[in-house]
């Protein structure tokens, strides 16, 4: 009788340089300390844009709450994701007697504190970030919810801007776009003081993504569909590679993606787990 070999043999390959971010690892980190000691410790949103996570840490007694539910609570520890908060939850926290774990990203922090500044300093502003993200409320929250935000600068083409405003960014844009958008309000007669505020740890992967894509015939990349950072490195491996697939899991791999032999890189957002990245090189390697 003869077997015909059906397995792809795939030469599958991870990043080294993708996966979480040190915001992401700090807060991590202390969530699970606090829940290996307390058994339970509620969150203000999810921990981490990658649902997988979020459901590993509930699973560990992680419960993930709303500004909403914070006003119902009292006597208890809440954690402040990497993304950070606005000066209204530091006030409520008060008012309620809660314990706010603070594990704001200090990169984001250190935006919150300049963006205060030029608030008070009476700068117009205008914050290049999505629209509804939980660091972009942060930071708006710095200014009274004055600043303008936009994601893309055709919003701005009907607004009524000032002559001279200040330009900050989310920590996890694109560096180039950012740089862009300066020059374009530039050459619409703007007087424009930007102020480059992209994490480098983020913006760096951009050139390693570059170089890691370009070896391989396939590209995997791994990330939360609610992941900003995600949709951005995600488009630079696109370009880059065309042969690039968006997943959040394993078992969105369908095995005729792939031809047999093809080399495959594996690569993810600053919010995706490592052990994550590792389940589907398992299950490219089981085709």
């Amino acid at each position: 009788m003869i077997t015909t070999d059906q397995s792809h043999h795939l030469q599958v390959t991870i990043d080294s340089s993708s996966g979480f971010c040190f915001g992401v690892v700090y807060a991590i980190d202390m969530a699970e300390e606090i829940l290996e000691e307390d058994g339970y410790l509620y969150c203000l949103g999810d921990i981490v844009h990658n649902d997988e996570e979020v459901e590993r840490l509930r699973a560990k007694g992680l419960r993930i709450i709303s500004h909403d539910d914070l006003k119902n609570l009292s006597h208890e520890k809440v954690l402040i994701r990497a993304h950070g908060e606005a000066p209204e939850t530091y006030r409520l926290a008060l008012e309620h007697n809660i314990t706010l774990i603070d594990a704001s990203c200090p990169v984001v922090l250190k935006l919150q504190n300049r963006i205060k500044n030029s608030h008070e300093g009476k700068e117009n502003i205008l914050i290049f970030g999505k629209h509804g993200h939980a660091e972009v409320i942060g930071l708006q929250g710095q200014t009274d919810n004055q600043a303008l935000v936009f994601q893309d600068i055709s919003e701005l083409d009907k607004a009524q801007l000032p002559e001279s405003f200040t330009l900050y960014s989310q920590t996890t844009k694109s560096t180039e776009k950012f740089y862009a958008i300066k020059e374009e309000l530039i050459r619409r007669g703007y007087e424009v003081k930007a102020n480059d505020t992209i994490c480098r740890q983020v913006s760096n992967r951009d050139e390693e993504l570059r170089d890691f894509v370009k070896d391989f015939d396939k590209i995997v990349f791994v990330s939360g569909k609610k992941s900003s950072n995600g949709k951005v490195l995600y488009e630079v491996c696109l370009k880059h590679n065309p042969n690039t697939c968006f997943i959040s899991n394993a078992a969105e791999l369908d095995r005729s993606m792939f031809k047999p032999y093809d080399k495959v890189g594996i690569c993810g957002a600053t919010s995706t787990p490592m052990w994550l990245m590792q389940e589907v090189k398992d299950a490219l390697e089981a085709f």
